[in-house]
């Protein structure tokens, strides 16, 4: 299913607010005056941006000039539409980008976790919930880039990336993470094994560098210029989150207000993935080269598990002194990924948010209904 959205609109949304001073006339389009049905609750950070105090069960990612939201039981993907004149030109700056037709697109969506009880299990949840969540961040990275290109030619429908393209591209990219983050790491750490004569030295090491390579990795994906823009949309995919988890209405002049940061997010996921990696290896100590490489690779699901439910407790637990403390390097480690987003960036998310909640209403679902949810930021 699929809609477009005009870029703006130009009727005032009125300032009456659940939090005083928050909300202020809003141009980007009509909405709910009354609190979105969401769980509630903000505070204020150090520098004055809102967090929301508690967790909803709606995640998202962001994609190329667009945000993909997802809920219970739908997802949508939200998507600037480059203008024929953009087309034309081959290349288009933020204030041109703005200029596009949001274009929506949404599709249901059936977890296995609610099909099958084992699968709910934990550990267990966490791998199936990461496969399905993976599965949807390709199909939306597919829709965002099938949305850039021009029409075709010949009959003037839309030209798409073939499959087959996308198929390999996730083989690749898996591959490449496995490589880069679990066996070059025991690689190099296997060359100067000899030396070390400890394997509780041998895991540490392994395990700084596996650390080391991956916060390298994040500050070069921060320094690269072509994705300054998906950082943006990704700090915007936050913001609209916080906001509708903090009960105001999904308004961009709102959701600039929270925080960019979310401790639900996949890049803190990914640090607690590096850092459980160092437990879970350690009490395999110093066996032969090929045992080392084969459980680095068949661990991986094991690690993915247990950092799921962590990430997934930080969450829920977000209100608590120690669980912020815990998870503050992650949250830190989310300002080499977020940008902060303009108005007509919130938009988009928000449109995506929407295009989910007019479907569900996840403040209102029964316990039936939540059944198998398992939902990373």
């Amino acid at each position: 299913m699929s809609s477009r959205v005009a870029a703006r609109s130009t009727t005032p949304v009125a300032p009456d607010s659940p939090v005083d001073g928050l909300l202020e006339p809003d141009v980007y389009g009509t909405v709910d005056e009354a609190p979105i049905a969401a769980p509630g609750g903000i505070d204020a950070d150090a520098d004055g941006q809102l967090n929301a105090r508690r967790d909803a069960p709606v995640g998202g990612q962001a994609v190329l000039e667009g945000v993909m939201m997802r809920g219970v039981s739908n997802w949508a993907v939200a998507v600037r539409k480059p203008t024929d004149e953009q087309l034309a030109e081959g290349e288009r700056s933020p204030e041109e980008a703005a200029l596009g037709e949001i274009e929506v697109t949404a599709f249901p969506l059936e977890s296995a976790l609610r099909r099958h009880r084992l699968l709910r299990l934990p550990i267990v949840r966490g791998v199936v919930a990461l496969g399905g969540s993976l599965a949807i961040g390709f199909r939306a990275l597919e829709v965002s880039a099938n949305a850039q290109l021009p029409p075709d030619e010949k009959d003037g429908s839309a030209e798409e990336i073939p499959k087959a393209v996308w198929a390999g591209t996730v083989v690749v990219a898996l591959i490449v993470a496995i490589v880069l983050f679990f066996l070059i790491p025991v690689g190099l750490t296997s060359l100067i094994k000899d030396q070390l004569g400890s394997s509780f030295l041998f895991w540490l090491i392994e395990g700084v560098v596996r650390t080391s390579i991956f916060l390298g990795y994040m500050l070069l994906l921060s320094r690269l210029r072509d994705l300054r823009r998906v950082f943006e949309y990704h700090g915007a995919e936050h913001k609209t989150i916080s906001c509708f988890e903090a009960g105001l209405p999904l308004t961009p002049t709102n959701a600039q207000r929270f925080s960019r940061l979310h401790p639900r997010c996949g890049t803190s996921f990914l640090l607690v993935v590096m850092i459980v990696a160092i437990f879970v290896f350690a009490p395999i100590g110093l066996p032969a080269w090929y045992w080392l490489v084969a459980t680095r690779i068949l661990g991986v699901p094991l690690i993915a598990g247990i950092s799921f439910e962590l990430i997934k407790f930080a969450g829920r637990n977000r209100s608590r002194p120690w669980v912020r403390a815990v998870m503050w390097p992650g949250l830190k480690l989310q300002l080499l990924t977020t940008r902060e987003p303009d108005l007509d960036q919130l938009a988009v998310a928000i449109a995506a948010l929407r295009a989910v909640l007019d479907r569900e209403t996840p403040g209102e679902l029964s316990a039936e209904d939540l059944v198998g949810v398992e939902v990373v930021a």
